[in-house]
């Protein structure tokens, strides 16, 4: 089965807006858990805008044992003051996956993947720090991305596919020629030995179809819409709902996929 890693930013977003410690990151990430999330998915920022590096510490804790914790982020943002940089968090931590997204400080989202062979050179010493520290390498990418090859002699173990561009072709009613490119990547990532990750924008509504079309797809992650949706069914119920769209009608064999 499709792995579901859910992303708690927007959780942390709703606490930072007021102060205090409502509503609360780990009875959040526990009620994932218990409604049968695979993973659990935090982005720390430079600007503390949502995930803290304290909480990253405390997820850390509470998944070990329990389901995979994978810590997103970019790892040439610069330590500062209340943030000691990704490098340190993923020492800290010690995640079971790490997930390098190359966008910049002041970001509203992320909105587009590395590049082979431009940022292979600067990647490929955290690459090797980060296997050294013990957690999978997945390298968000665009859908179009070239070199996969690259990627996987780099060292790392996965791509996430940035999804952004088919959830809004979906939105739109045409969304069959960015399903296309998000198989073909997919294909030409099995064939380079990588798993194959997905997020961005990705909902209950759109989400069937792409599982559908893209093979061998190991895990999805998801925060927005899900928390988004959550407001008017809870929490529970709507990580139920996407671990049955994940779950079938078909099987990870008839997907092409190695699960």
């Amino acid at each position: 089965m499709i792995r579901l890693s859910v992303n708690l930013n927007k959780i942390a977003v709703l606490r930072n807006s007021r102060g205090g410690n409502a509503p609360d990151l780990a009875t959040a990430a526990e009620t994932c858990m218990a409604a049968g999330c695979g993973g659990i998915t935090v982005h720390p920022r430079p600007d503390r805008r949502h995930i803290r590096p304290e909480d990253v510490t405390l997820l850390a804790q509470l998944t070990r044992g329990r389901v995979e914790f994978n810590i997103e982020g970019n790892p040439f943002a610069r330590p500062r003051a209340g943030y000691p940089g990704l490098m340190a968090l993923i020492g800290a931590a010690r995640p079971q996956q790490v997930t390098l997204v190359p966008d910049s400080d002041g970001q509203l989202t992320s909105d587009h993947g590395f590049e082979f062979p431009r940022d292979a050179q600067r990647l490929a010493p955290v690459i090797d720090r980060i296997r050294a520290l013990g957690a999978r390498v997945s390298l968000f990418v665009d859908a179009d991305a070239g070199s996969l090859e690259q990627a996987a002699a780099l060292g790392a173990a996965r791509i996430e596919i940035y999804t952004g561009p088919y959830a809004h072709a979906f939105a739109a009613g045409d969304a069959q020629t960015e399903l296309t490119r998000c198989a073909n990547t997919a294909r030409r990532a099995g064939a380079a030995g990588l798993g194959v990750n997905a997020g961005h924008d990705l909902s209950q509504a759109n989400l069937a179809a792409f599982c559908a079309a893209v093979p061998g797809l190991a895990e999805v992650s998801i925060g927005h819409a899900l928390i988004s949706e959550a407001l008017y069914a809870g929490l529970t119920t709507t990580v139920q709902r996407y671990r049955a769209i994940l779950a079938g009608p078909s099987t990870p064999e008839s997907r092409g996929g190695r699960g």
